[in-house]
């Protein structure tokens, strides 16, 4: 299959209900329509979107505290998987949360059972530093904590 013609940029307001549906098709604990709004008027926060087609596809943000950046939420609807989308979309808001916030260092946690997620973490440079014992819940299961520094 080919790669799709992808675009990233900030995410906006009228996002958030495509959003919103993407989380709740990725994960088992999603998070709120609100808690994305709020977070796309953080001052300390960076959300971006992957655009195809004129659709919002996937979704990934980065909160910042003392310049470190606490990568979450990266998700990409089932229709485009496996297609280099997150990659993407995760360098690019690394790039603008580094140039833009002053980000120097970035950590994130993924279920330990996740192999996609961890071989994307791993080939973009990120590194296990730990695990935090039965952090993720729906169904229970241990995170793998990981930074990129």
């Amino acid at each position: 299959m080919n790669k799709p013609d992808i675009e990233i940029r900030r995410m906006r307001h009228e996002d958030l209900d495509r959003v919103s549906q993407i989380e709740n098709e990725c994960f088992s604990d999603p998070w709120s329509r609100q808690a994305f709004a709020d977070m796309i008027d953080s001052d300390n926060a960076l959300y971006m979107v992957a655009v195809c087609d004129k659709k919002v596809i996937a979704n990934c943000g980065v909160i910042v505290a003392a310049g470190e950046g606490d990568i979450c939420n990266v998700a990409t609807d089932s229709d485009h998987r496996n297609m280099g989308v997150a990659k993407k979309l995760l360098s690019e808001t690394m790039k603008e949360a580094e140039e833009s916030l002053n980000v120097t260092a970035f950590t994130l946690e993924v279920r330990a059972g996740n192999k996609a997620a961890i071989a994307l973490y791993e080939k973009l440079g990120f590194v296990s530093e730990g695990i935090r014992p039965g952090f993720y819940s729906n169904p229970k299961e241990d995170a793998v904590i990981y930074w990129k520094r």
